[in-house]
Formats: C-alpha cells, sequence, structure tokens
C-alpha cells in the first residue's frame, strides 16, 4: 500500500511538473464545476453549476455560467385515533440563474493565469407547498395535524438580477486541466413576483392571491464566499 501511494504520488507530482498554460491558438474553450465555501455551511458543490468560456486570445475570454438547484421534501401526520388516517405535505423549489461575463487575464506564468473578470446575473426561484388531509401547512412553527378531506396548496415566485467584479486565477495541475479560485464583490436584487393560496376545509375551496412584498437587494464581499473550480481546456 506504502508502494502504491508512493508511486500514485510521483505520477501526480510528475504531472503538474510538466504541465503548462495552454495558448488560445489551439485551445480557445474551457468547461468547469464549482465548490463553494461559505463561513456558514463549509464546503459545499454547487451543483449542477457549469461555466464555459471562450478565449478570444490569451488575454481576452468570454463565459456564460448556467445554475440550477431543486429541492423536494414531503412529510406524513397520522391520524391519532385509530391511527389509519394518514395526511401529506410536499414541499418542492426550483432555483435557476444564467450569468454572463467577461475576463481579462494577465501574463502570470507558465502555470499560474490571474484575471479580473466582470459580469451580470439573472435567475429565478419557485416554491410550492401542497398538503392533503391535513389542518393546515403554512406556520413553520406549528407541524400540521390529520384532518379528512381538508386541503391546502400555497405556491410563490421570484426573479433575480445582480452584476459582479472580480478577481481569480487558474493555476494548471496537467495539460489542460486546472484548480482556480474567483473572489470578488457582488451585488444582487430579489424581487418577489407573488403567488396564491387555495384552502379546502369542509368542501368550501377558499382562494387567495398574494401580491407582491416588492424587493430586497444585498452586498457581498469576497471573503465570505468563494468559489473553488475544477476545469478542463480543450
Amino acid at each position: 500500500m506504502k508502494k502504491l501511494a508512493i508511486l500514485l504520488g510521483a505520477v501526480v507530482m510528475s504531472g503538474t511538473l510538466m504541465a503548462q498554460k495552454p495558448s488560445s491558438d489551439d485551445s480557445n474553450y474551457s468547461l468547469e464545476g464549482m465548490i463553494n465555501y461559505d463561513a456558514a455551511n463549509g464546503f459545499s458543490w454547487n451543483a449542477p453549476n457549469l461555466r464555459m468560456r471562450y478565449f478570444v486570445n490569451d488575454n481576452i475570454a468570454a463565459r456564460v455560467t448556467i445554475g440550477l438547484g431543486m429541492d423536494n421534501t414531503s412529510g406524513n401526520y397520522y391520524e391519532d385515533n385509530p391511527g389509519t388516517g394518514v395526511g401529506t405535505v410536499d414541499e418542492s423549489s426550483t432555483t435557476w440563474s444564467i450569468g454572463l461575463g467577461g475576463e481579462y487575464h494577465l501574463s502570470g506564468t507558465d502555470k499560474l493565469s490571474p484575471y479580473f473578470s466582470a459580469g451580470v446575473m439573472f435567475g429565478g426561484m419557485s416554491s410550492s407547498i401542497v398538503g392533503t388531509d391535513v389542518d393546515e401547512i403554512f406556520d413553520p412553527l406549528d407541524d400540521a395535524l390529520y384532518e379528512a378531506g381538508s386541503s391546502h396548496e400555497s405556491s410563490a415566485s421570484a426573479s433575480m438580477f445582480g452584476l459582479g467584479l472580480g478577481a481569480g486565477m487558474d493555476y494548471y495541475v496537467f495539460d489542460n486541466v486546472y484548480l482556480g479560485v474567483e473572489l470578488g464583490f457582488s451585488w444582487m436584487s430579489t424581487t418577489d413576483k407573488g403567488g396564491s393560496i387555495s384552502s379546502t376545509v369542509g368542501g368550501t375551496t377558499t382562494e387567495i392571491t398574494v401580491d407582491s412584498a416588492g424587493s430586497m437587494s444585498d452586498v457581498s464581499l469576497g471573503g465570505g464566499n468563494m468559489g473553488f473550480r475544477i476545469g478542463w481546456r480543450f
């Protein structure tokens, strides 16, 4: 086992020593994924989140970043007596984003390519909660209880727009394979687009339209959110 570890280490080291930063003459594109880090949650894969770049020349690159996130949860709520009834609450949410931007790469070294970046991002999110045979679904501090014949449904959506300035670097560990980090400043605005609520209790259905609650914005600096990138240049 020890000899195998030494052999693998030697292979990795030799590949790193021979790796060189490619030229835009024969490698115009790069494709990469990201690992995210923040102070609250630590390390997490920011997936599926993909970025593709097109190198116009050795100094200038255009880039597009696509992000998609989905989350689904389901809970069961049982009748106390005689314990045969089951109510369900299903929650789902979807978030998507598209970022467009550019990079200016400095000369760096044979393996290191530092750059400055700027870009815009737009996206959206939607969520829904559906409860069947439960008394309510809207109070996060109070679990729903089983109630035969009752149903509840809510939906909401929002849109996002952001601007960003940053600096980063790519370090080539093998031919055309790089690791990178990017830090920067970003401004994000989220606009609530409202939603709807529908409840059926005792055979009577009530529907409510929820108006937009306006928008909110926040500013973040590089130290609080770092993206570690793994990419391939081709």
